[in-house]
């Protein structure tokens, strides 16, 4: 089992006895790893090809419920409600605008540049002509099953190394840790987010390009023989250039510049950093004449990565426009807390959480923010021993990583840290803020190096036991306990509802979680239930300016109006540039008859957000019930400049027109709108109305009859087309839509008086006809 297999890579490279005899030692180590782990993945160990097979099979079983999933949470904002995803927006734009097809330069904008997501998300509403769920949740799919494959190679280098054939072919040098290592990877529910969830693109194509990247570096070293101080300049060049795209998908991506170096100084340099340390304490002349400062080839790429790095990130700074992005309290609180301290142990905490979900990814909600994790404000709070245990086992794996006899395993654990650690370092707020206090998916890249480690760790305590049989039951039972978790996971992502309902019991103090639910109840006509969420959502944080206006909303249409004024009233105040509160509120002051109120909130809430066709809309109404008939008009022809297809302006300006007898301009309007509006059957009925008054007959019933195939139930459509032949005098159709029109609604007064005048005239006529 433990035999040393050696010779057999000797052959190749027996022209250096010396560095010959190293390398045996080296690959006897890997051989004894990598045999430690035999009783889990057997001797006759798969061929590379049919590893890959599996891992992508068993990573595309584990996500595959998703695939039929809505979209969900962030991605109607990301996909549905971002216009850089239409053909009308030119693709210029991409490269100007944020994730959320907000202008960079906007104060309001996240400053998350990612434009190369956004393409691909452009490519599949253009390949599906639409907005069809489907094809981008398989696209997400595949990625993470394209990504897993990738990890065997990763894996393989970073257990093994890098040695080649002559024919430079790389040599796999710990098959069974790799393939362990990228099931681990596959199965992990922590994923799920990045998988299931569309917006997760971002995170799946910086990790298939960080990946490319890392994958990239290695080869610059392959066509050399690995020769002391020699590379491929094209492949490091290669390499920066995937890492400048993997940033352009998700920001974290250029952290592959760092983890590539780190794989430099210890894989091809092969530096011992602990007898650097002692050398450099004890002053030590030799520290001079470690080979690797000495080596130029290793400095020229170390300078080439260095000023790829800062050349990417100093032309992303000049496009995002210089500015951090503006994060509010409830995004990240702590990073808001005056006392350093606090920050310190509250950032401290969130590592610990995230370390946790790494290794018992049981509890996972869609958002952790609001509450849901409280600050710890003094040292009293228990809290404090995850952190400090999370520090302990850093410790212990770092004083391992460096102090170790063993080169080997120094050199596989500081690289699974590496994993773990650098690509985490953005979401780590010790650079800047960030917009979140914890978030699964910036764990997508950082878990690898975790899955490494845990594989390490298997085959340590493999070496030391003898109950092998019981050990590979355990990792037989965690690959099975992940892709059920994961399975059920991708369940819960499928539709707004089960995820919603999903975090109430993860983080039940989350206001956001109660909102959500809330918000998707109103969305299915449960009002009831819906206010019981958003209350709680108030109470939960007294200040969350969303919950009051949804709730005002709601208590507008239940017709309670002084609670709903108060709400929003108090919306306004604390955030005083909340312009759909400010239009909200006017609503309800003008249903209390408070004109002048109503109409400053309005004038406040398109200050504050000047294109507001919404609000144009509703002061046009303020203006119609006040008789002032121009400002209406006025303020409606304002809405439909804004938004060319708001019907219900387009509407009641031909009402209006109408009513007021301007038939010939309610005629003009009304033509405008169905060319802009073609199949709206609500304008179709207004114009009708219009060219009956003006005995336009035959063009009038065309109209009232295209109205009613397109909407055969309405009442109205029925009964103002009977009216129509009434006046043109074919009373026998005047009679069947007016019975039509009763049928649909028999309380229809207007209708039962018209219809009683019209058999009046045909008892008439029958009279006389006798």
């Amino acid at each position: 089992m433990h035999i040393c297999v050696s010779s057999f890579f000797l052959q190749i490279s027996n022209q250096h006895n010396a560095g010959a005899r190293g390398w045996q030692r080296a690959v006897c180590k890997m051989a004894e790893l990598d045999a430690n782990l035999d009783h889990i993945i057997p001797s006759s160990v798969l061929p590379p090809f049919w590893a890959k097979l599996v891992v992508g099979f068993v990573s595309l079983v584990c996500f595959a419920r998703s695939y039929d999933g809505d979209f969900v949470f962030d991605d109607s904002e990301a996909i549905i409600n971002n216009k850089d995803l239409r053909a009308e927006t030119p693709l210029g734009d991409l490269w100007h605008h944020d994730f959320w097809g907000s202008r960079l330069s906007s104060n309001t904008s996240h400053k998350s540049y990612r434009p190369l997501t956004i393409l691909t998300f452009r490519i599949n509403y253009y390949l599906c002509g639409g907005f069809h769920p489907v094809s981008f949740h398989v696209i997400n799919i595949l990625l993470h099953g394209g990504i897993s494959v990738l990890m065997v190679d990763v894996f393989s280098v970073l257990f093994g190394g890098l040695q080649y054939t002559r024919k430079g072919r790389r040599l796999n040098l710990a098959p069974r840790s790799s393939l362990l290592a990228a099931l681990l990877f596959a199965t992990h529910p922590v994923h799920t987010e990045c998988v299931a969830g569309v917006v997760g693109r971002a995170d799946l194509l910086g990790a298939l390009f960080f990946l490319l990247s890392f994958l990239g570096y290695c080869k610059a070293f392959r066509e050399t023989g690995n020769k002391e101080g020699t590379h491929s300049t094209f492949w490091v060049l290669l390499s920066i250039l995937l890492g400048a795209v993997a940033m352009l998908c998700k920001e974290q991506g250029i952290t592959v510049l760092g983890l590539n170096a780190v794989f430099d100084i210890l894989v091809i340099g092969k530096l011992n950093v602990l007898e650097m340390v002692q050398k450099a304490l004890h002053k030590d002349k030799s520290f001079e004449n470690i080979a690797v400062l000495r080596n130029g080839g290793f400095l020229f790429r170390m300078a080439l990565l260095a000023s790829g790095g800062a050349g990417v990130l100093y032309v992303r700074w000049k496009i995002m426009g210089t500015g951090p992005p503006a994060f509010t309290e409830v995004d990240n609180p702590a990073s808001f807390a005056d006392s350093v301290l606090v920050r310190a142990i509250n950032y401290n905490y969130y590592y610990a959480l995230n370390a946790w979900l790494l290794l018992c990814p049981w509890w996972l909600c869609f958002d952790w923010s609001m509450g849901c994790i409280p600050l710890i404000k003094s040292a009293g709070d228990w809290r404090v021993t995850a952190p400090a245990a999370l520090w302990l086992c850093l410790i212990g794996l770092i004083c391992q990583a460096l102090c170790s006899e063993d080169s080997h395993r120094r050199r596989i654990l500081t690289l699974g840290l590496g994993f773990l650690i650098i690509p985490f370092l953005p979401a780590s707020n010790l650079f800047f803020r960030v917009g979140f206090v914890v978030a699964e998916r910036v764990l997508y890249l950082p878990s690898a190096g975790y899955c490494m480690l845990l594989t390490f760790g298997f085959g340590a305590l493999s070496k030391h036991t003898k109950k092998k049989k019981l050990i590979a039951a355990v990792v037989l039972g965690i690959l099975f306990i992940n892709m059920l978790r994961c399975m059920i996971r991708s369940g819960e992502w499928r539709n707004e509802e089960q995820l919603f309902r999903s975090a109430l019991s993860v983080c039940p103090l989350n206001a956001k979680v109660h909102y959500n639910v809330g918000k998707n109840l109103a969305d299915k006509g449960n009002q009831t239930a819906a206010i019981r969420y958003y209350r709680e959502a108030v109470r939960l944080n007294p200040k969350y300016v969303h919950a009051m206006n949804n709730l005002g909303n709601i208590l507008k249409e239940r017709n309670e109006l002084q609670e709903a004024e108060e709400l929003l009233s108090l919306a306004v105040q604390i955030q005083p540039d909340f312009a759909a509160a400010w239009m909200n509120l006017g609503i309800v002051q003008n249903s209390l008859k408070r004109f002048e109120a109503a109409e400053r909130s309005y004038r406040t809430a398109i200050k504050h957000r000047r294109k507001y066709p919404d609000c144009y809309y509703n002061l046009g109404r303020l203006y119609a019930d006040l008789n002032r008939h121009v400002d209406a008009l006025n303020a409606w022809r304002n809405a439909t400049v804004l938004k060319p297809e708001h019907s219900l302006a387009w509407n009641n300006m031909i009402i209006l027109l109408d009513n007021t007898g301007n038939l010939a301009q309610a005629e003009a309007v009304g033509r405008e709108a169905l060319e802009l509006i073609p199949n709206d059957h609500s304008l179709m009925f207004s114009l009708a109305n219009v060219l009956g008054k003006s005995q336009k007959y035959k063009e009038s019933e065309a109209l009232f009859l295209k109205a009613i195939k397109a909407h055969p139930n309405a009442a109205s459509y029925h009964g103002n087309l009977a009216v129509l032949y009434h006046r043109w005098g074919h009373l026998d159709l005047a009679k069947k839509h007016y019975e039509i029109s009763l049928q649909l609604d028999p309380t229809a007064s207007g209708t039962k008086e018209n219809y009683g005048l019209l058999r009046r005239k045909l008892e008439q006529m029958q009279k006389k006809d006798v």
